[in-house]
């Protein structure tokens, strides 16, 4: 599949397009060092990882709005303290100024937390982003209790890497995140890249707890099947989980076309009905889109 086709693969499903929750746009700066650390890549892991969409802002966002995507989340994460306020207050600028943007926010482990966390939402942010492996601290740490306890009466979703993949952290698998949970067990988390490697035990996750769901990012692609393939049964407890299954692209830091994730899903072989739930029905419920 082409990207060209992507329009006509959803509209042969009877959809108004795409809601995509897992899509990064950065501060310039920061993109660039994202860039610069995915070139250094087959250095590092012996494994190259080249930028399919390597363009400018406005040519970044013509590109998803071709494809379908109905509304752009700008996902941010901090790798250290102090970070993620003036992020926060970037995505409000870009929530500003890009009329179909998702107002996209993120937190850290700092004393400071709850305070930005409570005045992100309150500017309207409806969409998290929380990055256990770069930011290397533990999601259930206490200094976050305030903040979570917002995010969770709130319902506002948060898309949080938190699988051990493209290699563990320190605060990185199930344990943490299970310990955040039976704290805040009404918690709407999105599990980015389905919590590869561990597919099934994230996959229990949101099985056993209401408001946890797994994007899809990089799941089923041929990139991550030659690294860390699915479990041979584990199509099938996606389709089990059909109603908590959300497309995430992880665009533009990708090293192939965005067609291939759709490509890579429907050869899944999962139905129509789990296609519409996946691209668009989950994503917007969670977007607020519908």
């Amino acid at each position: 599949m082409l990207d060209e086709q992507v329009p006509e693969y959803w509209r042969g499903l009877g959809l108004p397009g795409l809601a995509d929750v897992h899509v990064h746009f950065l501060p310039q700066r920061m993109l660039e060092k994202v860039w610069s650390y995915f070139d250094r890549a087959e250095q590092v892991t012996g494994r190259a990882w080249p930028i399919t969409y390597r363009y400018d802002e406005t040519r970044r966002l013509e590109i998803l709005r071709a494809l379908g995507v109905r509304a752009v989340p700008a996902l941010t994460y901090p790798h250290k303290p102090g970070m993620a306020a003036w992020l926060n207050a970037w995505c409000a600028d870009f929530a500003a100024r890009v009329p179909d943007a998702v107002h996209c926010a993120t937190l850290y482990a700092e004393p400071d937390a709850p305070a930005y966390v409570r005045s992100a939402v309150e500017s309207g942010a409806r969409l998290f982003k929380v990055h256990v492996q770069v930011g290397e601290f533990a999601p259930e740490d206490p200094v976050l209790n305030d903040a979570w306890d917002t995010l969770q009466q709130n319902q506002i979703p948060v898309v949080i890497h938190c699988g051990s993949g493209p290699h563990p952290g320190t605060h990185t698998g199930v344990p943490p995140i299970r310990r955040l949970l039976t704290r805040f067990p009404r918690l709407t988390l999105v599990i980015a890249h389905a919590g590869l490697p561990e597919y099934d035990e994230f996959a229990d996750l949101a099985t056993e707890f209401a408001n946890v769901h797994l994007d899809t990012t990089m799941v089923g692609t041929d990139f991550t099947e030659s690294m860390a393939p699915m479990p041979p049964d584990y199509p099938a407890r996606l389709r089990d989980l059909q109603d908590k299954v959300v497309l995430g692209s992880d665009f533009p830091n990708i090293p192939y076309p965005y067609a291939h994730q759709i490509e890579a899903l429907d050869r899944l072989d999962l139905g129509a009905d789990w296609m519409r739930s996946v691209l668009w029905h989950n994503g917007a419920r969670l977007l607020g889109l519908t």
